[in-house]
């Protein structure tokens, strides 16, 4: 059976969203990949590979960059959405008036927006209007892998199961393999809050705390998301799949991860400015974590790694400092009990 070819703009030229555009091209699509900078777009057309954030993997024939929305999303019958969270309100409204009738929106970004403390798909949903479908993608997954085709499983969240069940077909090729749910609350803020977590496990690596203090605190990081989810209306057990576990342990582990590099930095004792100052690429774990904070505070949950990681990022205590205070708490019972 031939795969059904059709239009697909990824909006971003990223690491993610030009791995993002290579599989879909991979996948049999004709895709357009978008990005604001122009130099960047102008590079990418000359020279066929995005060196400044996924070297070494060519783009396919199949797949041609633009500096236009209105030309990237032309006859789109997918339109991926993967941009730093604090850029993406103003991308999507931009990019609103020009989306073809017909199209599913597809969220790729991790976080939640500051200020509005709105989830992406609520941002989408915002800008685009409620009738739009909306699938957050979303799981273990580094960008330089998906653009590899090396073996990856992902999750597609949306209350619209048609929605689900187009991009799991659309989506997959023989090295992705995607499940669906419609606990899109879960998936999203499994999403945001692993970038958290993994901002101290990179401090616990970098103190040399050993791997017994690196399970507690991924197992302690993950009950921290569960109960956020739950609180806002999310499952326990979407905690224990691909975009809570899965995803929680790739970024707290894999040297990869941004967020793990953060965290890394900050436990030999570089201050946050200089740590950032040093990337390119968005950590959106630093974003995430005030916003994370105060739906914590707007849910009345308990979040105390978060609190210990927004001190650390604040310059308000050191990572060991941190780790002593998240230490000294008061013991409590194992399991918790999500409402």
């Amino acid at each position: 059976m031939q795969p059904v070819v059709e239009r697909a703009a990824v909006l971003g030229a990223g690491s993610w969203g030009t791995a993002l555009a290579i599989h879909l091209a991979t996948a049999g699509h004709v895709v357009s990949l978008w990005g604001r900078d122009r130099g960047l777009i102008g590079q990418l057309a000359g020279t066929r590979v995005n060196q400044a954030y996924l070297p070494g993997i060519p783009l396919p024939d199949t797949v041609h960059v633009t500096a236009s929305l209105d030309e990237a999303l032309d006859g789109a019958r997918f339109v991926v959405v993967a941009v730093p969270s604090h850029g993406l309100r103003q991308v999507v409204r931009d990019a609103a008036a020009h989306l073809p009738p017909g199209a599913t929106l597809v969220s790729a970004t991790k976080g939640i927006e500051n200020g509005s403390l709105l989830r992406m798909s609520e941002v989408l949903a915002a800008e685009c209007g409620a009738e739009v479908p909306v699938v957050v993608l979303s799981g273990p997954s580094f960008a330089s892998e998906v653009a590899r085709g090396t073996p990856t499983a992902l999750v597609a969240a949306s209350a619209d199961a048609a929605a689900v069940s187009l991009v799991q077909q659309r989506f997959r090729t023989h090295y992705l393999r995607l499940y669906g749910t419609d606990d899109v609350v879960g998936v999203e803020i499994g999403g945001a809050m692993k970038n958290v977590i993994a901002i101290a496990a990179g401090a616990v690596e970098a103190l040399g705390l050993g791997h017994n203090a690196m399970a507690a605190l991924i197992t302690r990081g993950l009950a921290e998301m569960s109960r956020l989810a739950c609180a806002m209306g999310g499952r326990g057990e979407t905690m224990a799949g691909l975009s809570g576990l899965g995803d929680l342990v790739l970024t707290c582990t894999a040297p990869l991860s941004r967020n793990h590099h953060v965290g890394l930095e900050l436990g030999r004792g570089r201050p946050i400015s200089d740590v950032l100052d040093g990337m390119r690429m968005v950590a959106e774990g630093v974003r995430t974590t005030e916003a994370v904070l105060e739906l914590g505070r707007r849910h009345e949950v308990e979040l105390p790694i978060t609190a210990e990681v927004a001190a650390v990022l604040a310059g308000a205590k050191t990572p060991r400092e941190a780790l002593g205070c998240l230490m000294l708490r008061p013991q409590r019972g194992e399991p918790e009990r999500n409402n």
